[in-house]
């Protein structure tokens, strides 16, 4: 009963800390423009929010992008940028894409074709990477520039990562853990999204 009574404790402490450190993280986490300017925190959630809504607005669409973990809040996005927000929203991730494009033109330009063959001047890209060092959403954000899209893009790990200097507005987690980057990737999504939908507390 003590040792079962110990664990307990420590692993409730163990908890704990985990959630103080992300609660920390989510206080942490720096915005930049193009140019490296930092951005309130604050007002880049509503300024991803406003861009969304202005995108849809003025007839263009949202484009997801992101690799594994990133995949998924990328698909995710898309699909509660849709519903919920009412905002034409796309992931570019379907099996047989990426499989047929990987195969043909290599991994790294998996999703700057479909951005090339798909994404309009007055599009939005969300590039999301939890390294910031992936080479196809380097590409991507390089073939929506050519298109003429606006970038958020959002990353984590090294500070230095090059995708936090390619957007009009870039979130940038410090921690180099996956699950503490990918969880506050999805949380500043959800709240811009919130956010612009008018739901306050």
């Amino acid at each position: 009963m003590t040792l079962a009574g110990d664990l307990t404790i420590t692993t409730e402490r163990e908890v704990a800390r985990y959630s103080d450190h992300l609660h920390g993280l989510w206080r942490l986490i720096e915005v930049t423009d193009c140019a490296g300017a930092e951005v309130g925190f604050g007002d880049a959630i509503l300024q991803f929010g406003d861009w969304a809504k202005a995108t849809h607005a003025d007839g263009f669409k949202l484009l997801f992008v992101g690799n594994g973990g990133s995949s998924a809040i990328a698909s995710h996005m898309a699909i509660d940028y849709t519903k919920n927000g009412g905002m034409r929203s796309l992931a570019f991730n379907d099996a047989a894409s990426l499989t047929c494009l990987s195969n043909d033109l290599g991994y790294d330009q998996v999703f700057a074709k479909q951005i090339t063959m798909h994404a309009r001047e007055g599009d939005l890209l969300i590039a999301i990477s939890s390294s910031g060092r992936s080479a196809n959403i380097i590409s991507a954000v390089e073939a929506a520039r050519r298109v003429g899209c606006s970038v958020i893009t959002l990353s984590g790990f090294g500070a230095e990562n090059p995708l936090r200097m390619q957007g009009d507005l870039n979130f940038y987690v410090p921690s180099d853990q996956y699950g503490f980057v990918e969880i506050s990737h999805l949380t500043v999504c959800h709240a811009a999204l919130d956010l612009a939908c008018g739901i306050r507390f």
